[in-house]
């Protein structure tokens, strides 16, 4: 016994009615927090960066002297 295999137009058929059934039923997708950080804050903590360290004694790293 030979199998019948979809045609083309009923293979796209197929798939953009796939399509559409997960475009209706799909979940709705997350709010982000409102206190979320961002990109720049968030590798600055992974890579263990904070503003005090350099701020507070620069001489002690040999840096310069703030000037205000």
């Amino acid at each position: 016994m030979a199998e019948k295999t979809a045609s083309g137009d009923e293979g796209a058929a197929i798939a953009a009615a796939v399509a559409r059934f997960e475009s209706e039923f799909a979940a709705a997708p997350a709010a982000e927090p409102k206190d979320a950080i961002g990109p720049w804050q968030r590798a600055a903590l992974l890579e263990g960066v904070g503003a005090k360290q350099n701020i507070q004694d620069p001489q002690a790293r040999g840096g310069a002297r703030w000037q205000s």
